[in-house]
């Protein structure tokens, strides 16, 4: 009997800086046996940046060298690949996507993890901006299409739990969903929408 090829599936787990990307994806991909790029580390180590933002401190990631070199690792591994990072829809032809799924964390949880990481007011509000704005979630939708991008809100729980959930969509034991946050009513409603959209 002719065995049957098995796809291969391109994962994607995106959001803004701050939203436990890196360690929902490391958990998922151990328990899932899927390869990880996680495309901050993949940047760094073999310098697909153009240069250097001084102001953001962080590299500028030359996108041409990234998506052909992810596009490179997804054609030679042999099982499913999941891709970590804030742009990570945007290097991979939304054709080979299965899934997308787009962190959220609630902004006042979010403020406190930017500021334990050490990063400066600027950089703290600017991502609690885009969280707020839905930035990562309209690109996801944007470029990928609805009915591929699941919203996970992280708020209040430990990894475990987000990955969980995650595995339970992949395998088509739970609805994905995207509308499942509104940051901005949230906040306009507590009174605290400016405090928040203050640089803006």
């Amino acid at each position: 009997m002719k065995k049957v090829k098995k796809i291969k599936r391109v994962i994607v787990v995106t959001g803004t800086p701050g939203v436990g990307k890196s360690s929902v994806s490391k958990l998922l991909a151990s328990k899932m046996k899927t390869e990880l790029i996680s495309l901050g580390g993949l940047i760094e180590k073999e310098k697909l940046y153009s240069g250097v933002d001084k102001k953001r401190d962080t590299f500028i990631a030359d996108m041409g060298k990234v998506s052909r070199r992810v596009q490179e690792i997804i054609a030679s591994s042999s099982r499913d690949v999941m891709i970590e990072g804030h742009f990570a829809v945007e290097v991979v032809p939304p054709s080979s996507i299965h899934r997308v799924f787009v962190l959220r964390r609630d902004p006042e949880e979010m403020k406190g993890v930017l500021e334990k990481r050490g990063y400066k007011e600027e950089k703290v509000f600017e991502n609690l901006a885009a969280e707020i704005l839905d930035v990562c979630l309209y690109d996801a939708v944007r470029l990928c299409g609805l009915e591929k991008v699941c919203e996970i809100d992280v708020t209040g729980r430990d990894v475990d739990e987000v990955v969980e959930e995650i595995i339970l969509i992949l395998r088509g034991m739970k609805k994905c969903k995207v509308g499942i946050v509104d940051w901005l009513g949230k906040l306009e409603a507590e009174g605290q929408l400016d405090q928040y959209l203050k640089n803006f």
